[in-house]
C-alpha cells in the first residue's frame, strides 16, 4: 500500500512515498504495522534532481548514439554530460558555502553549541552522500 502527500513538488512527491509493513517491535517482540519511506530522502532528491536537470545532456548523449550507431561515436554528449556535471557539482557547492553568512544564521546559542560551529559556519552532516556524489 502506498501513501502519497499531497505536495504539487513532483520530487516531493515521489520521495514522501511510503508503505505499511509488518515489523516486530524490538522490546515487546510483538509484530506491528510500521509506516516506512520507500525511498531515502537525501538519495532519492539527489537521484532525481540530477536527471531532471540532466534530461537535456542525456537527450543529446542518445540522440547522438543512435545517430553513430555505424560508425564511431561523436565526443559531444560525454562531454557535454561530464562537463555539466562538473559545472553543477562546483556550482552549487560554491553557491551554497558563500550563501552561509552570520547575517542569515538563525540557529540559537544553544544550537550553535550543540552543532560545535560558529554562527555563520554551518556542518556538513551525512558526507557520505556528498562523496558518492564526487566520485561520481
Amino acid at each position: 500500500m502506498l501513501i502519497h502527500s499531497n505536495s504539487n513538488s513532483a520530487i516531493e512527491v515521489i520521495t514522501s512515498a511510503k508503505r505499511i509493513i509488518l515489523k516486530q517491535d524490538p522490546y515487546t517482540k510483538d509484530f506491528v504495522l510500521a509506516k516506512v519511506n520507500i525511498w531515502n530522502p537525501t538519495v532519492a532528491n539527489l537521484t532525481l534532481m540530477a536527471l531532471g536537470s540532466g534530461a537535456p545532456e542525456i537527450a543529446l548523449n542518445i540522440i547522438e548514439t543512435v545517430e553513430t550507431l555505424d560508425r564511431k561515436p561523436g565526443q559531444l554528449g560525454a562531454y557535454t554530460v561530464v562537463g555539466s556535471a562538473a559545472f553543477n557539482f562546483l556550482m552549487i557547492s560554491a553557491l551554497s558555502i558563500y550563501a552561509v553568512n552570520e547575517q542569515n544564521d538563525t540557529r540559537t546559542p544553544q544550537e550553535l553549541i550543540q552543532m560545535g560551529t560558529p554562527k555563520g559556519a554551518k556542518k556538513v552532516l551525512n558526507t557520505t552522500v556528498f562523496a558518492i556524489t564526487t566520485v561520481w
